[in-house]
């Protein structure tokens, strides 16, 4: 059961029909908008992307549910190798050299969402997690391929690190010193993925590679 127009118009700051014209909707919305943004309101707490790839959305979800693609597609992770039953991997991040990193992937195929749980230096806590969804591009834009679209939240755990007895070293750079790179460091990535498998549809090539359907 719905609750009435009564309560509603009791929280404050709500923006709907009944309480504003749609000529006040659109000032504010005017207002708000801007020619420019500073960084941190765009990236403050949240690192979204998002891409179109000329690629079936089948084939996309299949490569990014396969943990050994971002040995491909990443710039740093590499050697990932399978530290118990679980799904648990561990490998290097060579955004510094004697730095591991621990990741696990959780993915639906219903529903085409992909979400990895990683952390630098140990495996028990996977707070790192980026959530990536994969959706039919002739769903949402009318045209063949896929839409990717990735967020990582900025966790506490950014801004110190948790575990600093297991670090490599004292001089290690925190991967939390490293946010205000991320939108930008991650959208090389993004655009890694868009061209490895833009490269496989377009030419017949295995998309997951040792898997032929």
């Amino acid at each position: 059961m719905r609750v009435s127009d009564e309560e509603l118009a009791e929280i404050p700051g709500l923006a709907r029909c009944e309480t504003r014209s749609m000529a006040e909707i659109v000032e504010q919305a005017k207002k708000a908008t801007k020619d420019s943004y500073p960084h941190e309101e765009v990236y403050g707490d949240f690192c979204t992307l998002h891409t179109y790839i000329d690629c079936p959305p089948r084939d996309v979800f299949d490569y990014l549910a396969d943990v050994h693609s971002q040995e491909e597609y990443t710039f740093s992770v590499r050697g990932l190798q399978p530290v118990d039953d679980t799904g648990l991997h561990v490998g290097w991040d060579r955004v510094d050299e004697m730095t591991r990193i621990f990741l696990r992937i959780e993915s639906n195929p219903d529903a085409m969402t992909i979400d990895y749980h990683a952390a630098w230096d140990q495996g028990e806590d996977l707070w790192m997690i980026y959530l990536f969804r994969v959706l039919p591009a002739e769903l949402v834009l009318k045209k063949p391929g896929s839409v990717v679209m990735m967020t990582n939240c900025h966790h506490p755990y950014y801004a110190e690190n948790p575990y600093p007895e297991k670090s490599p070293g004292p001089d290690r750079v925190w991967v939390g010193e490293l946010w205000r790179y991320f939108n930008a460091g991650h959208r090389i990535e993004m655009d890694n993925t868009k061209a490895i498998l833009e490269h496989r549809h377009r030419n017949g090539i295995p998309i997951v590679p040792g898997v032929v359907r």
